[in-house]
């Protein structure tokens, strides 16, 4: 392959971290080292941390607590057991194919390139659309604190604003990952300890553990289906993989930053949705009707410390979902056209590397321009949030489905491990958990995804017809060695 040849090693930002193993050299791959390598382990926690936002519950908490029966604490913890399985299959596969596109490098590599076209399609209903959700939601949150300014607007200028951002480079955007966390993490703080203070002093409802188990509205699919709504809290730990070739450790650091990022945010997730869920005005009205206004963690809020807490909530969100996670979703969408498009799955302009950035530059203007007239469109409609939700829901988890299948197939069936926890028995649980909440899901996501599957099988014949097969040159090797039982 052709391509700009890699910047020389630099301390601080090519080079590997003191007592750390390098990065995989992905020549053996094929491909030439294009990004910059400058993402330390620390980096890469930031960023699954900021994608997944800390404070994600209290833009779509309403939603899950009707879903849940109440029991909305429940959905984030199954949801959590369910994405940790999935982040143990990412970590095996990141190992075996250190290099960006996520499932689809993994499935395309580990099972089959047609199977890997069409996870990377579905992945795509993820990837693409989610920056547009995120700007229309935090669109959505400002014109309810400055209605003056209308939602469109909004929208552009978050577009705009982060388009800048990740064109100045990785490095840039690593830098404002940790600025936005602190803020998370400062604003999360003030809400959990304020609402404590109000609930010890007799507010809400008093302690209970209703948010987790309620005998009078329990049932696994009432809580899978829930989970199904929830899952859109936990996507972004899997974007961290999306960064393999920009980091500067080993390949197990990918693993790790996942599989630490997932914890610290489902601990939060459940710790502010019990705590919310304590002080909801209205359980039974919330349940039977739904939150159409997106407020209901806010009126949660404004039950423990009035109108600053409910506005301080609402305005960290729409930062945190229009800036902070949309920045990463950018950077991560713009990574998966990339590695499709050097593998001719995509118009090969997507492919293009800034001679100095070392971002690729034309899928993330792509990227901006898609999510821009998307989120304009969305913001016209009245189920504009709803709709586009359930899309990315579906398309993730239909991806992550397929990645633990290629965790059995690429070290089990073509590698002959037999290490059977780590590659048999933990992907097979995560695929029947995933299984079961896709099955739960909302009917209209699962036709709208089937949909989408069909334009993606229409369209791998059409390349496969054209000569347009994938070049995946790492097809067909072996489990790294370490991974396979040697006898």
């Amino acid at each position: 392959m052709t391509g700009i040849p890699a910047d020389p090693p630099r301390a601080g930002r090519g080079e590997p971290a003191p007592g750390c193993a390098g990065p995989e050299d992905i020549g053996k791959y094929g491909y030439e080292q294009q990004l910059r390598r400058s993402l330390s382990f620390r980096d890469l926690l930031v960023y699954g941390l900021v994608f997944m936002v800390p404070i994600a519950p209290m833009g779509i908490f309403g939603s899950v607590f009707e879903a849940s029966g109440g029991m909305v604490a429940l959905a984030y913890a199954v949801g959590m057991v369910a994405m940790m399985f999935t982040a143990l299959s990412y970590a095996q596969m990141s190992r075996a194919f250190p290099m960006a596109g996520s499932v689809y490098s993994y499935a395309g590599r580990g099972i089959a390139a047609p199977v890997g076209f069409l996870s990377g399609w579905m992945l795509l209903l993820d990837y693409v659309l989610i920056p547009s959700l995120l700007y229309l939601t935090s669109g959505v949150a400002m014109n309810s604190l400055l209605p003056a300014v209308p939602v469109w607007a909004w929208v552009v200028f978050f577009v705009v604003l982060n388009t800048v951002a990740n064109y100045r480079g990785i490095e840039m955007t690593a830098r404002l990952n940790k600025i936005m966390l602190l803020f998370e993490a400062v604003v999360l703080a003030v809400f959990l300890v304020v609402a404590v203070v109000a609930l010890a002093q007799g507010k809400g409802h008093g302690f209970s553990w209703s948010p987790v188990y309620d005998a009078h509205t329990f049932s696994w699919s009432l809580v899978f289906g829930a989970v199904s709504v929830a899952a859109l809290s936990f996507l972004g730990f899997d974007g961290i993989s999306m960064m393999a070739e920009e980091s500067r450790e080993s390949s197990r650091a990918i693993g790790r930053a996942m599989i630490g990022a997932l914890l610290l945010a489902g601990t939060l997730f459940i710790v502010q949705t019990f705590v919310a869920s304590l002080l909801v005005p209205d359980p039974g009205h919330l349940v039977s009707r739904g939150d159409p206004g997106g407020t209901a963690f806010y009126d949660a809020a404004r039950v423990a410390a009035g109108g600053w807490l409910a506005d301080l909530t609402a305005l960290a969100t729409a930062i945190a979902w229009g800036f902070a996670n949309s920045l990463v979703a950018q950077a991560a969408t713009s990574r998966l056209l990339y590695a499709m498009a050097r593998d001719r799955q995509l118009p090969a302009f997507l492919a293009k590397i800034h001679p100095t950035r070392k971002v690729p530059v034309n899928a993330t203007l792509l990227v901006a321009a898609v999510s821009l007239l998307l989120g304009l469109w969305m913001a016209s409609r009245d189920d504009g949030i709803t709709l586009l939700s359930t899309l990315v829901n579906f398309g993730a988890l239909t991806g992550f489905l397929v990645l633990h299948v290629a965790v059995v197939w690429h070290y089990v069936v073509r590698g002959r491990s037999r290490r059977y926890f780590s590659h048999l028995i933990a992907p097979a649980i995560g695929f029947a958990i995933l299984a079961y909440v896709v099955v739960n899901a909302q009917v209209a996501a699962q036709r709208l995804g089937f949909v989408w599957l069909g334009v993606g099988v229409v369209l791998l014949l059409g390349l496969l017809l054209a000569g347009r097969k994938p070049d995946l040159s790492a097809m067909g090797q072996p489990a790294p060695d370490g991974d396979r039982d040697r006898t």
